[in-house]
């Protein structure tokens, strides 16, 4: 189960030669794969490329019909470990994964895949983004490029572009005995567009082929004196047929101009939002036609030196547009232009914000600035600044907006099994005090956030058992550890559990069982109830644990707080001294909705009996403290004007997103709250005994309102 099915798009994969495709960038990029004879692909799913998993999981029947084995790797250093299937033979290989987490988890098989080299097409499809909203550190993928020699293509966010650049990946990778990374930033992987489609293609060598005639070359292998071998394999031929391959078909891209005396120097994946702030200056049409001569940058690693000079030298300023930090390109650049003796002038950071994402009004700001510096004659008009009124004219300022809207952190879904886990620990807090707890990536990391604050680092993925391991000896304050299901099986098992055995760590371990890769998108994973491949559970947590040499392991259900609040105070200060393993298990809510919802719609559809459980609470008896609402901080949780005339505070309030977890009166009950929540039962399509029970119910509801009527009308009298 994934976050979004793409079973019906992926039928579009079937396209073939001549044939119009229509569709966005990840369903694009799969059909190049297929296009390209692909042999075999796999993945770790992340943000920006988690549906491409799902593409290709969802794509298993085509997969099949030509010969292509997918897997979906347990980590990202499995997937790149797969490619190596591509040292010995002339099989194209591809992976993806999220960027730079996923490249730091795959960093040493990477290494030696790129010292080894390969001989069939081998492409890693990264999914990269910066800015604020960029949900890991801001980090560039170009340094490991740089560092292993591995090329590093950036297209052009346009499909027939992005088609064609990752059938030439696999080219590229092949005249230069190469592996590459192929990027992807968040708007090229939902960019929404048409290409002409080719026919798909059967591997030229296929795994089968290559089982059946096995190759071995010594010189390959990563040991002394081969690896020595790499290295000047590396500068003296692979780097060469690289340059040369670029440079013979045009993979960067020049567009003229008139103005011949600037230009600009960019990322192919930032083409789109310079043309457009070109457009708002007067300087480039509709169409995209500039006045600025641009060199594209399709591949951004290496750098084409002859097509760098020539482009510059009959100019007296270029800007380098480079996103991120380090500027990598833009001290090249300078290297570049010394040897070649250009006079050209580089403009780059400090013209352009030093850091974060170019967005489009940071892209304007800063190609006006440069060319206020060098042809202040082109900036005749903004149609940017002429579309809103200045500054100066708008009565609301920024500090006006901080104060009256108010910050809204990412949280945890409605539902979610693990907001019940941090409310037991919120209340466990108050008698214990505060406790160090380790964090980890995932969904629980979102209890570092309002309303718990539970959590003092985040180190990676499945590292949160690892991250407490220097506070594994103090016996009189024990320390928490915190992991995602997802991350156990990516990296926590081996790096966490295994190693407090190893260690007899000291400390209290908990992890989520929600059922999934739930931060990803809802992936299945081993302890699944069903995997991909077979409906079934492949293995269990607490198999695993135990097969490590845990001996205190305990499982409980999440939303029973009181229990779990017991549970981990047991495990606090137990005199049981050895890593303690609690697993709170609550399948994952938007997957659970995703299943049922569409079953119970058809069953109520049909006429059968079906009950939803609500939660609502009673206006009178809210006290209007909230201290619920600080506990779980449910989205469907909120606030309403009080009915009572007397009270100015507000009530608590239960909308119509509730799930019926019961969160909301598990928490009242466990931290003594008032007692203003209630259960409804809403029944669809009743049977006859629920309309007779109904009807007595309804009767004594009468018959008490009646009386409670008659006493008030005595007294009034």
């Amino acid at each position: 189960m994934a976050e979004r099915s793409f079973a019906k798009e992926v039928q579009k994969l079937r396209a073939g030669k001549g044939d119009e495709f229509h569709g966005e960038g990840i369903l694009a990029v799969t059909k190049a794969l297929l296009q390209s004879g692909v042999a075999y692909v796999g993945g770790y799913q992340g943000s920006p490329v988690s549906h491409l998993m799902d593409v290709l999981a969802d794509s298993q029947e085509i997969l099949d019909e030509l010969g292509v084995h997918f897997e979906a790797n347990g980590s990202e250093a499995t997937a790149a470990a797969m490619l190596s299937a591509s040292i010995n033979y002339p099989l194209r290989g591809a992976v993806t994964w999220k960027s730079t987490v996923g490249t730091n988890v795959a960093s040493d098989a990477l290494s030696n895949l790129a010292s080894a080299g390969v001989m069939g097409g081998t492409v890693i499809i990264l999914g990269e983004d910066y800015g604020e909203g960029a949900s890991i550190m801001q980090e560039r993928s170009h340094a490991f490029a740089m560092k292993s020699q591995m090329w590093l293509i950036n297209p052009r966010p346009n499909l027939p572009k992005m088609v064609n650049m990752l059938e030439k990946s696999f080219e590229l990778s092949e005249a230069s005995n190469t592996p590459l990374f192929f990027q992807m930033r968040i708007r090229a992987c939902h960019l929404q567009g048409q290409f002409t489609a080719k026919d798909n293609k059967k591997p030229a060598f296929s795994v089968k082929d290559a089982l059946e005639n096995p190759n071995r070359e010594a010189d390959k292998i990563i040991l002394p004196p081969f690896t020595f071998l790499h290295e000047k394999m590396k500068i003296e031929k692979r780097w060469p047929a690289a340059v040369k391959f670029i440079k013979e078909h045009k993979l960067n891209e020049i567009f003229d101009g008139s103005e011949n005396d600037v230009g600009l120097i960019l990322e192919g994946g930032l083409y789109n939002v310079v043309i457009r702030s070109l457009q708002l200056i007067g300087l480039a049409d509709t169409m995209g036609i500039t006045k600025i001569p641009l060199y594209v940058m399709n591949v951004t690693y290496p750098l084409i030196d002859d097509d760098l000079t020539n482009f510059a030298k009959d100019k007296k300023a270029v800007l380098i547009i480079e996103e991120g930090q380090p500027n990598y390109i833009e001290q090249a650049l300078h290297k570049i232009f010394n040897d070649a003796a250009l006079k050209c002038s580089i403009s780059g950071k400090g013209t352009l914000p030093l850091y974060g994402e170019y967005t489009g009004q940071a892209m304007n700001a800063g190609i006006k600035k440069f060319l206020k510096s060098y042809r202040p004659d082109l900036l005749k008009s903004d149609l940017l600044e002429s579309a809103f009124p200045p500054a100066r004219e708008f009565s609301v300022t920024p500090k006006d907006l901080d104060k009256a809207i108010p910050m809204r952190p990412p949280g945890l879904c409605t539902g979610c099994p693990e907001r019940p886990f941090f409310a037991a620990i919120k209340m466990l807090e108050k008698e214990y005090g505060e406790v160090h707890i380790s964090a980890d990536i995932g969904c629980n990391s979102f209890g570092t956030l309002p309303p718990f604050k539970i959590g003092n680092t985040i180190m990676g993925y499945g590292l949160g058992a690892a991250s407490s391991s220097a506070f594994s000896s103090v016996r009189s304050n024990r320390s928490i550890s915190i992991m995602g299901d997802g991350g156990f099986w990516h990296n926590g098992l081996t790096s966490g559990i295994a190693s407090a055995v190893y260690n007899n760590n000291d400390n209290v371990f908990i992890i989520v069982d929600n059922g999934y890769a739930a931060a990803t998108g809802g992936q299945y994973i081993p302890s699944s109830a069903q995997t991909l491949k077979d409906n079934e559970t492949k293995a269990t947590i607490q198999d695993a644990v135990k097969g490590v040499g845990v001996k205190w392991v305990r499982t409980i259900r999440s939303y029973a707080i009181e229990e779990v609040r017991d549970l981990v105070r047991e495990a606090m200060t137990s005199p049981y001294y050895g890593p303690k393993i609690i697993i709170v298990e609550g399948e994952c809510m938007l997957n659970k909705q995703r299943r049922e919802k569409p079953i119970v719609k058809s069953r109520i559809k049909t006429g059968k009996r079906e009950i939803k459980e609500r939660f609502y609470v009673d206006s009178a008896t809210c006290s209007g403290d909230h201290a619920c609402i600080r506990l779980s901080g449910c989205p469907s949780l909120t606030i309403k004007p009080n009915p009572n005339i007397l009270h100015s505070d507000p009530v608590a309030y239960i909308d119509n997103t509730c799930v019926g977890c019961g969160l909301c009166g598990e928490n009242a009950h466990a931290s003594v709250l008032c007692p203003s929540f209630s259960r409804a039962d809403l029944i669809f399509n009743p049977s006859l005994w629920d309309k007779i029970k109904h009807s007595v119910r309804q009767s004594v509801i009468q018959y008490l309102q009646k009386r409670k009527d008659a006493k008030r009308a005595e007294i009034t009298l």
